[in-house]
């Protein structure tokens, strides 16, 4: 612990790539490189270090968490890199010679700010294949002839949509969920979990249900979906399809206008042919009355009893962990760093998520001055406490406390793009 908090404070202070070199520029005694190199080869606890720093730093007691996870790639041009393949970038809109990761975050409606708390590199095996061999005529036409009749095989029975097999990807997010469950253990009450519309299928949504959470996700804008049979027939389960162009009056909400949209908001419990159990679905009908242009969105979650605003507004909150991996690639070297082992690579994702609830609870102070203070202000105050104490230990004679803390006022000042009041200093 002594040796991450040299290391944060060079962080804070320093300029340019955040590598272990440039970390060991910054350190003051006790962060030599070799110092640096040790500490990226300890294998750290990471899940029990970041539930420690939120639980002491960041918890607010009596306040509501939402889980939410989220998929992060970063660009690598090397070859040996560890977890190293090619993953879907949607900056590029390809994939990209990258490592991925897998992040949990909580967020805090109330404050509506993510704070990471686990990531876990995702294998390259899960990336997108180099070449993708087209299938010849011969081999299509074999596997068309070899199909046979189409429908039902014969003796096949129903299947239980609840008995799912989960893929690679979803046994690695469950196991992550449940250790992180684990390790909170009763400590912080988590009810939802929140996942992009990549996860709006049923095989995600029982996997969310095996961890004991309600999945909160986003549907395909054309799914098909089904009002619940309201007659006699008990083996019916599908009522009439949805028509989205002609939704009932008793599912409105609410209709927003904003910039010239009309958003209808409706919400109903509805039913899907691909998933176990009725879905709590919000629809939201955008309509652009100048063109008669539509446009509409599906969030749903497994929670029936859930209402439409919080369902939207949880969904709405997902994006708040993508500020995570913004400031974590900016600021703390989440795309800086060169490390190519495993138990290196590990250090460097999870520190630069670390410093990143760090530097949210830095910020707390300098906010009650200033609400518009950012990473880039905090970066500035701790160099400018850097270069004065450098130079003071050039001194002959210590000058006056006061005068020292006006100096540290005035230097830590220089670079801010939100400078504070300046204060009164002997001239």
């Amino acid at each position: 612990m002594r040796q991450m908090s040299v290391l944060m404070g060079a962080m804070l202070a320093m300029t340019g790539r955040v590598t272990m070199l440039g970390m060991a520029r910054w350190t003051d005694k006790g962060g030599s490189y070799r110092s640096v190199q040790r500490f990226f080869q300890t294998t750290i606890p990471w899940t029990q270090v970041m539930w420690a720093f939120f639980r002491d730093h960041l918890h607010q007691a009596g306040d509501e968490y939402l889980l939410v996870g989220d998929e992060c790639v970063v660009s690598k041009s090397g070859k040996e890199t560890h977890g190293l393949g090619r993953f879907y970038a949607p900056l590029w809109g390809r994939p990209v010679s990258s490592v991925a990761l897998f992040a949990l975050s909580l967020v805090n409606p109330r404050e509506r700010r993510s704070y990471p708390v686990m990531s876990e590199q995702v294998p390259s095996q899960e990336g997108v294949n180099r070449e993708v061999k087209p299938r010849t005529r011969r081999k299509k036409a074999a596997a068309q002839s070899s199909a046979g009749r189409p429908g039902r095989p014969p003796g096949r029975r129903n299947s239980i949509k609840t008995e799912v097999t989960l893929t690679p990807e979803l046994t690695r997010i469950q196991t992550m969920v449940k250790q992180f469950l684990a390790v909170v253990d009763q400590r912080l009450k988590l009810t939802y979990l929140v996942l992009d519309g990549h996860f709006g299928n049923n095989n995600a949504l029982q996997m969310v249900r095996q961890c004991g959470l309600h999945l909160v996700s986003k549907l395909r804008h054309d799914a098909a979906l089904y009002f619940p049979y309201q007659g006699d027939n008990k083996r019916c389960k599908y009522g009439a399809k949805v028509a989205y162009d002609n939704l009932p009056a008793s599912c409105w909400q609410q209709t927003i206008i904003d910039d010239g949209v009309h958003t209808d908001i409706y919400q109903a419990t509805l039913r899907h042919k691909a998933f176990a159990q009725p879905l709590n679905v919000v629809i939201l009908l955008k309509t652009r009355p100048t063109t008669g242009a539509q446009a509409r969105v599906l969030l749903f979650t497994s929670d029936l009893a859930l209402n439409w605003s919080q369902v939207l507004e949880y969904y709405q909150l997902r994006f708040q962990i993508e500020f995570n991996f913004r400031d974590a690639k900016q600021y703390w070297g989440l795309e800086d760093f060169m490390n190519v082992k495993k138990t290196p690579v590990t250090n460097a994702i999870n520190l630069s998520f670390l410093m990143v609830n760090v530097s949210q609870v830095l910020l707390q102070d300098l906010r009650r001055e200033d609400p518009a203070v950012n990473v880039l202000d905090l970066k500035a105050h701790y160099r400018g406490h850097k270069y004065v104490a450098e130079v003071l230990k050039l001194l002959p004679q210590k000058p006056d406390p006061v005068f020292t803390e006006a100096i540290f006022d005035r230097i830590s000042r220089l670079g801010r793009i939100h400078p504070p009041q300046p204060a009164l200093c002997p001239s």
